[in-house]
């Protein structure tokens, strides 16, 4: 038994403790037992246990569910399995909605525990296999498909990672086609909460009428057109993520209920009477200044407040040119493959235009040129004519305020780059390493700004 595998066993019978623990004891590397809740506990804390198995009537006036509930809390992602002598369907429903791996009746078969056991070793194996595979991914830079080296998106990364294993609701901040939805599943799937569903919703694109049942669910026959029970997107989230897009076109009422469900995790469907529970990790975005729409009075302070613990900012294509190489060979390559074509190279004069348009629609507009031009050109290699009209001319270079601000811009850069080059002998990878850039990125800057 090469891997570590700790088990905790709760229940206020001492010879079934003691059963269970010389039963069990090839199972595992170590057991300890407890008969209470506040025993439990205790010995949890102190301990790394994969795996507690609890029976559900314990002393005092918490039960095993409520256990199994606090120790999700604790360390996410906990494999618990809860015995019983009074099953129930109803109690095994709410056992498995608490984050039981498995349900089972007294009297205890113990082969039984060891198939379940084992079936907890493996999925606890495949747990951490894919949590040590999502830190080399995000320890490389490759997160949930997020492509660029520049240092603005690195800090971007550096918050995804340091959020990402919390409950906290972010909120993320960004123009249109920046890819916050992007941010959020990364958010997502570093986090403990990785194996739960991510539920997004657009606020923007749901007229009000609808928003509280697409929210909150309905009963059947609340209103003309409930046909049937729905659950809404905290029902759908809950024990994942609940990324609600374009917080800011929500309506004035709406945001009363949703700080309501932020504050309590609490809620009702459309119709309904039953109070339920939502442990759905709560990311937002919006491409307005959401700050401004609170001085003006358009947006609570007090939501907010709540949904703005973690700002993340995504900054525009234009303060990240140096990644629209990257980006250009990631869409061409995947454009290629999704629609069958040939694989496509782009001539440096027209990766020179695109690194220096202007892209008001960020990086979705530039997959979207991408997927275009994969489409409709029938040559291998894309040519500056084969670029939309309103490319060719856009180029960042003019008479107004913003392109000479550009022009400042790319004239530090050139001669950090001739710096650069002359420090290095003109070795293009030692350049590239000492400027914190790609070869490729190095070779289309040097293009473009006349370098060899």
């Amino acid at each position: 038994m090469d891997e570590e595998f700790q088990v905790l066993i709760v229940d206020d019978e001492p010879n079934i403790r003691s059963g269970l623990e010389r039963g069990l004891e090839k199972e595992a590397t170590h057991i300890e037992t407890a008969g209470t809740v506040n025993e439990a506990l205790d010995k949890f804390d102190a301990g790394d246990f994969q795996l507690v198995i609890a029976d559900i009537r314990l002393p005092g006036d918490r039960d095993g569910l409520e256990l199994i509930s606090l120790v999700q809390q604790r360390k996410p992602g906990t494999t618990a399995i809860v015995i019983t002598a009074h099953g129930t369907v109803e109690t095994a429903v709410d056992a498995m909605r608490r984050g039981a791996f498995d349900f089972i009746t007294k009297p205890v078969d113990l082969n039984l525990i060891r198939q379940q056991i084992a079936k907890a070793r493996e999925h606890h194996r495949l747990q951490s296999e894919n949590r040590e595979l999502r830190d080399r991914l995000a320890e490389a830079g490759e997160v949930s498909g997020i492509v660029g080296n520049c240092r603005a998106l690195q800090d971007v990364l550096t918050q995804i990672r340091q959020v990402a294993d919390t409950d906290a609701t972010v909120l993320i901040r960004g123009e249109s086609g920046t890819g916050k939805e992007l941010i959020a599943r990364a958010v997502h799937d570093l986090s403990n909460r990785a194996g739960g569903r991510f539920i997004a919703v657009n606020l923007g694109a749901l007229p009000e009428t609808l928003l509280e049942s697409e929210l909150f669910g309905h009963e059947q026959g609340s209103f003309t057109g409930a046909s049937r029970q729905k659950p809404g997107c905290f029902e759908q989230a809950n024990g994942g993520t609940l990324f609600l897009d374009e917080i800011t076109e929500i309506p004035s009422k709406s945001q009363v209920d949703l700080l309501r469900v932020l504050e309590t995790g609490h809620f009702v469907r459309v119709g309904g009477e039953e109070v339920l529970e939502s442990d759905a990790r709560i990311l937002s975005a919006t491409n307005r200044d959401i700050q401004q729409m609170v001085d003006d009075g358009e947006f609570r302070e007090d939501l907010f407040y709540r949904l703005n613990i973690v700002p993340i900012e995504v900054p525009p294509l234009r303060q990240r040119r140096e990644d629209i190489p990257l980006l250009v060979d990631h869409f061409l390559e995947h454009f290629c493959i999704r629609h069958h074509r040939p694989a496509k190279t782009i001539h440096d004069a027209a990766m020179t235009q695109l690194v220096g348009s202007c892209w008001p629609g960020n990086v979705r507009q530039l997959r979207n040129v991408i997927e275009r031009l994969v489409v409709t050109v029938g040559d291998d290699t894309i040519e500056t004519r084969h670029l939309p009209s309103d490319l060719q001319g856009s180029s960042t270079s003019g008479p107004s305020q913003e392109a000479t601000l550009a022009e400042v811009t790319e004239a530090a850069e050139k001669s950090a780059i001739q710096s650069a080059l002359s420090a290095n002998d003109f070795h293009r990878e030692r350049t590239a390493k000492s400027l914190g850039v790609s070869v490729r990125t190095l070779h289309y800057k040097m293009n473009r700004y006349g370098l060899h």
